[in-house]
């Protein structure tokens, strides 16, 4: 009974962007899985697949057909997007699922054949001797020819909308959708918001590279602790030179930029050059020039 009812669901015709979309989420979730596999690895020696990374890949992808071409008869980006696999061999418009004959050449041309090519790059790879270079040049001569095949495949794709591969036009295995598509209906009012949104997020992106954050900083800083404010402490500090007016410490190499206070060399050159309108936290006073502190100073807070 169950079977009576999948071959008469109607099929319908999927768009040229859907299936490519398919293909690229098929790519990301190998990518992922490898990266998750491997990321177990991590505390082991490094290269401990080099020899073998070929074989495990094709394991693991020999997984991924189990669960989604065996059992679903569509891939994991296919089911996202509410695709199948219909069997096109078949004489009858209605849905008509994969043979296993056609899962397995599918698992062949796909998963053995990566592994194929993979496998033999390794091999002849460092082989100089004449009859593996022959060999090599027949490979290279084949995987160019599949190569230009998928081109010519792919045009005819873009111009009939059907078999986007050429193991689903070899294997005659085309994507449908499973379940007829409804229009989506979005709101005024979401649609007005997400757009907002959206402007003033590339509005931001564009403005905050301008804004130059240490100045703001400092200038907030003077207002929340103006010269006149301060503790008497930090008063007879600055005054006797005992502080750098940005890092707090005893001043080293200490210099001046026209104002009452000083600066560590280090701490005014760099945030000099970062900024050419620097102005001093203490005061607000900008930097008319920097300079050493008198030796007489100096050695007189020495004493």
């Amino acid at each position: 009974m169950a079977s009576s009812i999948g071959n008469e669901k109607s099929v319908n015709p999927v768009l040229r962007i859907s299936q490519l979309d398919a293909l690229e989420l098929n790519k990301a979730l190998e990518q992922l899985v490898w990266s998750q596999f491997t990321s177990c690895f991590h505390g082991f020696k490094p290269g401990v697949f080099a020899h073998f990374e070929p074989e495990v890949k094709a394991f693991l992808w020999l997984i991924l057909w189990r669960f989604t071409i065996y059992s679903k008869n569509a891939t994991v980006g296919q089911a996202i997007l509410n695709i199948q696999y219909k069997n096109n061999l078949s004489q009858t418009e209605k849905y008509q699922p994969l043979s296993k004959h056609q899962k397995l050449w599918y698992l062949i041309f796909t998963v053995g054949g990566r592994w194929l090519e993979e496998r033999c790059y390794d091999l002849f790879s460092n082989r100089q001797l004449q009859s593996f270079c022959k060999i090599k040049r027949c490979i290279n001569f084949g995987a160019g020819l599949l190569k230009f095949c998928e081109l010519l495949n792919f045009l005819v794709f873009l111009q009939k909308g059907t078999f986007a591969t050429l193991t689903e036009r070899i294997l005659g295995i085309r994507s449908v959708f499973c379940k007829p598509q409804s229009v989506r209906q979005v709101g005024f009012e979401y649609m007005n918001r997400e757009l907002l949104w959206h402007g003033f997020a590339e509005f931001l992106i564009y403005l905050l590279p301008l804004v130059n954050v240490q100045k703001l900083k400092l200038k907030i800083s003077s207002w929340c602790l103006p010269i006149a404010g301060l503790s008497n402490s930090e008063n007879t500090l600055t005054a006797h030179c005992k502080e750098c007016s940005l890092c707090g410490e005893w001043p080293t190499m200490p210099h001046t930029i026209g104002c009452s206070h000083v600066f560590c060399y280090y701490c005014i050159k760099s945030n000099y050059l970062f900024d050419i309108y620097f102005t001093c936290p203490k005061c607000s006073s900008e930097v008319h020039s920097l300079q050493p502190l008198k030796d007489k100073i100096e050695m007189t807070e020495l004493h």
